[in-house]
C-alpha cells in the first residue's frame, strides 16, 4: 500500500492544543528569541528523538508555506497552466520579461509575510517548513538564461545551451558565489528572523531541485522529467547533481551556526525513480546523491539535522537505511514521510518495511533504526482525516508539518484566499496580490481546530435560543463527535470521492452547498438516513418553543428528529417535493442554560438551511 502525494488535476505525548507548544517550548528550549538577545537551542538526534542542546525532546509540529517561493498551479487555481514555468511562460506571452520579474517580486513580497508567521505562532505551531525553488539562488542574469528555455521549452537546443551555460558557471565558480545578493538567501533570512522571534524553528526544503527530482511538474518545475538523475553535460557529468551539492554547500557555509534552522530537507519528494524510467529499481541513484550531500554538508562543519526523503513522494527507503548510506557518519539524520489519503489506523500496515507512510510502518522504522522520523507533509483531506492523523502522530511522539497554509478558494488550507480571476490579466494579478495578504484571507477555523484540538468538540459559533441557527454552523469536531456523515475522509488515494459534496464553507464530511437564499449563503445537503449534526446552544429563556425548519425536500418523504441532550424535542415530517419549504414542530419546555442540540436524519432530506426557535407563547399571541 502506498500513499500518493499531490492532488491530481483533478512514550505517549500530551494532547496538542492552542498554546500547548508555547508552553512546551518554554520548558524545553534553552532560550527565547533573538529579539531579546537570546537564541533558540540547536537541535540534534538522540536515538529516535530530536532533542535540544540540554537533551530535552522537542517535537516539531508546524506548517508548510508552499505556493510562495515555488508556485504550484493547484494552490493558485491555475491548473491548466500546470507548473510555475508554464505560468511564467503564459505571462511572457502578454508582458515583457521585466514586467514578469516585477510581478514575481511583488508576489513574493506579499504572499507570505511576518503576519502569516505570527499567526501560525499564535495557533501554537512551533516550526515552519520553507519550500524553495532552486532558481531563487540564481542571479538575475542566470535566471534570464532559464527564462529563455521557458520561452521555447520544446526546443532541445535551448535546454542544451542552458545546461552548458550552467556547467560553465559551475566550473568558473559563479553559481551561488555571492549569497547576500541572492533572493533565496534574503527570503530564508527573513523567515528565520520572523520564526525565531516567535520561538519557532525553520526547515529548509529544496522543493524544486535543479533538473527536477521526479515527473510531477508542480513540485519539480522541470523541463524534462527526472533530469536531476539523467542529464549529463558536455563533460559527461550529472551536472544538476553537482549543482545541487554546491547549493547545499553554500547554505551550510551560511547557516551552519543558525540554531533557528531545525534541519535541511535535501530534496523534496523524489518519485518515479524506477526501471520503467531507465533508472535502478532499488534507489541507487538516491543513495549516491544523498551520500554526497551528507558528506558535503558535514565537510562544512555543519551539524544540523539532515532529512532525507525516500522514493515514491518521500516514503520508500529501500537501499537508503543508515546501514546502506555511503557516508562517513550517519549522526543527526532524520527520515521523512509524506502522508496523504491513507489510513490512520494502528492496524494498517504495508508489507514493505521500508515504505513508511502508514503509522505502524513509520513507528517500526524509527524503532528499528533508532532514528528520528518526521512527517514533512500531510493534509489535503478533510478535517476528520486531519484530526485522526494528528492524534495518531502525537500519540507516537512524531512531529509533522501540515500542507498547506494558503490556497485559493479552498477549505483545506489554514487560510483561504478569495478567488481573483485570471493570473494572466492585470486585474487578476492585482486581485491575487491583494487577496493573498494575510489581512484579506479567511481563517478556516475548522482546520485549525482539527489540528490543534483534534479530540475536542466545541461550538463553531455562538448560538442562542430563541433565535435562528444556520444548519451549516454545527459544532467543530470529528465525525461521531460533532456530526456523522456517511463519507468523511479519503483513505485510499485511488478514490476521488469528495468528502464534502458541494465543497463549500467547511472542510468536514458534511456536504455543504452554496445557497444564496440562506442568510449565511450556505446549506447542508444530501442528508442521508442516520446522519446527524450537533449544535452547542444556549437557551436564554426556558419554556416551550415553536421550531421552523427551512429545507428542500427530496423525491420521497423525509423525517428529522431533534434532541436536546438526550431528551426528545420533536420530529418533523417532510413531505416529498421539489421546492424549498418550511416545516414546523412544537417542543416541550426547554430548560435554560447551555445544551447540545442534535438533528438526526431518520429519512433523507435534500437540503437543510436553518432552524428557527420562537417561544410558543409569543407565537400563539402573534397568531391571535
Amino acid at each position: 500500500m502506498i500513499c500518493q502525494n499531490r492532488p491530481l488535476p483533478g512514550p505517549r505525548k500530551a494532547p496538542f492544543r492552542p498554546g500547548y507548544l508555547g508552553l512546551l517550548l518554554g520548558s524545553l528550549l534553552a532560550a527565547t528569541s533573538p529579539a531579546s538577545g537570546q537564541r533558540l537551542s540547536p537541535l540534534h538526534a538522540a536515538g529516535p528523538k530530536t532533542v535540544d542542546a540540554t537533551g530535552r525532546e522537542v517535537v516539531l509540529r508546524g506548517y508548510n508555506v508552499g505556493g510562495w517561493l515555488l508556485q504550484e498551479s493547484y494552490i493558485l487555481g491555475t491548473d491548466t497552466l500546470n507548473s510555475q514555468w508554464r505560468i511564467k511562460q503564459a505571462l511572457l506571452r502578454t508582458m515583457p520579461e521585466a514586467e514578469v520579474e516585477k510581478f514575481y517580486r511583488q508576489y513574493r513580497q506579499q504572499f507570505i509575510t511576518k503576519a502569516d508567521i505570527d499567526f501560525l505562532a499564535r495557533q501554537g505551531f512551533n516550526c515552519v517548513r520553507l519550500p524553495l525553488h532552486y532558481d531563487l539562488f540564481l542571479t538575475s542574469e542566470q535566471r534570464h538564461a532559464r527564462t529563455e528555455v521557458i520561452r521555447e521549452p520544446q526546443t532541445p537546443q535551448k535546454l542544451t545551451a542552458y545546461v552548458q551555460q550552467l556547467s560553465q558557471w559551475y566550473d568558473e565558480g559563479q553559481l551561488f558565489a555571492n549569497p547576500r545578493k541572492l533572493d533565496g538567501i534574503r527570503f530564508i533570512d527573513e523567515v528565520v528572523k520572523w520564526c525565531a522571534a516567535n520561538n519557532m524553528y525553520v526547515v529548509l526544503d529544496l522543493h524544486a531541485a535543479p533538473g527536477g527530482q521526479g515527473t510531477d511538474r508542480n513540485i519539480n518545475d522541470n523541463f524534462l522529467p527526472l533530469d536531476l538523475w539523467k542529464r549529463h553535460d558536455a563533460k559527461g557529468r550529472l551536472i544538476y547533481q553537482d549543482i545541487t551539492v554546491r547549493l547545499w554547500e553554500m547554505l551550510a557555509d551560511r547557516y551552519r551556526n543558525e540554531p533557528a534552522i531545525a534541519m535541511y530537507d535535501f530534496i523534496n519528494e523524489p518519485h518515479n525513480l524506477n526501471a520503467a524510467n531507465g533508472l535502478t529499481p532499488d534507489n541507487q541513484e538516491l543513495n549516491t546523491l544523498y551520500s554526497r550531500l551528507i558528506d558535503a554538508v558535514r565537510a562544512r562543519n555543519d551539524q544540523h539535522l539532515l532529512m532525507i526523503e525516500g522514493n515514491g513522494y518521500g516514503n520508500e527507503y529501500t537501499n537508503l537505511t543508515p546501514d546502506k548510506l555511503k557516508v562517513k557518519s550517519t549522526a543527526n539524520l532524520v527520515y521523512n514521510a509524506h502522508r496523504y489519503w491513507c489510513p490512520n489506523t494502528a492496524e494498517a500496515a504495508d508489507p514493505n518495511p521500508n515504505q513508511i507512510n502508514l503509522l505502524s510502518n513509520l513507528t517500526a522504522f524509527r524503532d528499528k533504526w533508532q532514528v528520528p522520523v518526521w512527517v514533512g507533509e500531510t493534509g489535503e483531506n478533510s478535517n476528520e482525516w486531519f484530526a485522526a492523523a494528528v492524534q495518531g502522530l502525537n500519540d507516537r511522539g512524531i512531529g509533522w508539518g501540515h500542507w498547506n497554509i494558503k490556497r485559493v478558494d479552498s477549505g483545506a488550507g489554514l487560510l483561504r484566499i478569495a478567488p481573483y480571476g485570471s493570473i494572466l490579466t492585470p486585474q487578476g494579478r492585482a486581485a491575487l496580490l491583494r487577496n493573498a495578504q494575510f489581512a484579506n484571507c479567511q481563517i478556516n477555523r475548522d482546520v485549525a481546530a482539527a489540528l490543534t484540538q483534534p479530540a475536542a468538540r466545541q461550538a463553531f459559533t455562538k448560538l442562542t435560543i430563541p433565535g435562528t441557527i444556520a444548519a451549516t454552523d454545527y459544532d467543530l469536531g470529528r465525525d461521531g463527535v460533532a456530526y456523522h456523515d456517511d463519507f468523511s475522509a479519503r483513505t485510499d488515494y485511488r478514490d476521488y470521492t469528495p468528502h464534502n459534496q458541494g465543497g463549500a464553507y467547511r472542510n468536514d464530511g458534511v456536504d455543504i452547498i452554496k445557497s444564496p437564499d440562506m442568510p449565511n449563503g450556505f446549506a447542508v445537503q444530501q442528508l442521508a438516513t442516520n446522519e446527524w449534526l450537533t449544535y452547542t446552544v444556549s437557551v436564554a429563556t426556558p419554556g416551550a418553543y415553536k421550531v421552523e425548519l427551512r429545507l428542500h425536500p427530496g423525491a420521497e418523504a423525509g423525517r428529522l428528529r431533534l434532541q436536546l441532550g438526550s431528551a426528545p424535542v420533536g420530529t418533523a415530517t417532510v413531505p416529498a417535493g421539489a421546492a424549498w419549504t418550511t416545516v414546523t414542530l412544537n417542543t416541550p419546555a426547554l430548560p435554560a442554560g447551555q445544551h447540545t442540540l442534535r438533528v438526526l436524519v431518520e429519512a433523507p432530506v435534500q437540503q437543510l438551511g436553518w432552524l428557527r426557535f420562537e417561544p410558543a407563547a409569543t407565537t400563539a399571541r402573534t397568531s391571535e
